[in-house]
């Protein structure tokens, strides 16, 4: 293993989280705040639970002045077709908001039997595992 490849892991762990690791996080009380970008019509049929909606075409310094920097903030948005969890990262983290971006976005995170809430709500399923990611 190379320095520049341990290097380039440790990147993108400081970057990116998967839905177990988010789901243990926000379970263990961790200081995360998790973050819709889509628009607010995607957030109404289904979302994360508690995950606040901030469209990302909206982000600015002035609508998002009401946020603390303090916690980690986790965006997300349908899926790996789909960059608005991208697009919300970049302009958070440019305005000085400390960011990781989820894997797989909603998508992955119904994959792995996590509950959701909304028109098109989904109840956590029995089958939830622990991957051991």
């Amino acid at each position: 293993m190379t320095a520049k490849q341990l290097a380039y892991y440790e990147e993108k762990l400081n970057y990116e989280i998967d839905s177990w690791d988010l789901f243990v996080a926000l379970n263990a009380g961790e200081n995360i705040i998790v973050v819709d970008g889509r628009s607010i019509e995607a957030y109404t049929k289904e979302h994360i639970p508690n995950a606040l909606n901030l469209p990302h075409r909206t982000m600015s310094e002035d609508t998002l002045a009401h946020l603390s920097k303090e916690p980690i903030y986790v965006t997300y948005c349908d899926g790996i077709g789909c960059n608005a969890s991208t697009k919300s990262a970049y302009k958070m983290l440019a305005l000085g908001f400390k960011v990781k971006e989820l894997i797989g976005g909603l998508d992955w995170w119904k994959r792995d039997g996590y509950q959701t809430e909304g028109e098109n709500a989904q109840q956590a399923t029995s089958s939830v595992l622990d991957c051991g990611c």
